[in-house]
C-alpha cells in the first residue's frame, strides 16, 4: 500500500512530527508485520527519526545543522539562495524505513518520525508512505 501525506510548514527550518499520520496509514493497510518506508519528496526536505519527548532536541538538530552548514556561502546560492537547504536535506537523507511489528511501528518509546523542512515555509510538502508486508 502506498499513500501520500500532504503538509504545510510554518518556518524556514523546522522538524514536524508526522508519526501519527504514518501510523494511520499503517493501520489502514492492515499489515501486521513488514516495513514502512517514509520518503520526503523535494530536494530541500528530509525524514529523520528523533527524540519525541523534549522539543528542545528538534530545535538542537536545526541549530546544529545551521552551524555546520551556514546560509549564503554555497555556489548554488547564486541561483536561488538555498544552497544550505539542499546540503542539509542531503546529509539527513530523504527517507527512513521502520519495521512493523504486530501492526505497530517498531520505534522505541522516545522515537518519532519527523519531516525536516529546510526551505520553508511551504504550503504543499509531500511525504510518500509505502507499507510492505513480510511474507
Amino acid at each position: 500500500m502506498q499513500k501520500t501525506i500532504t503538509l504545510s510548514t510554518h518556518a524556514h527550518e523546522i522538524l514536524v512530527d508526522i508519526t501519527s499520520e504514518v501510523l494511520s496509514i499503517v493501520k489502514e493497510s492492515g499489515v501486521k508485520n513488514g516495513l514502512v518506508n517514509v520518503y520526503a519528496q523535494g530536494a530541500t526536505a528530509a525524514i529523520m527519526i528523533q527524540e519525541n519527548w523534549d522539543d528542545s532536541v528538534q530545535t538542537d538538530v536545526v541549530h546544529l545543522l545551521q552551524k555546520l552548514i551556514p546560509h549564503g556561502v554555497w555556489l548554488h546560492d547564486r541561483q536561488d539562495g538555498n544552497g544550505d537547504s539542499h546540503l542539509k536535506a542531503g546529509i539527513v537523507g530523504p527517507s527512513e524505513t521502520i519495521p512493523l511489528i504486530n501492526g505497530e511501528l517498531g520505534l522505541s518509546t522516545w522515537q518519532n518520525i519527523f519531516f525536516c523542512e529546510f526551505d520553508g515555509p511551504r504550503s504543499n510538502r509531500k511525504v510518500v508512505v509505502t507499507v510492505m508486508e513480510m511474507k
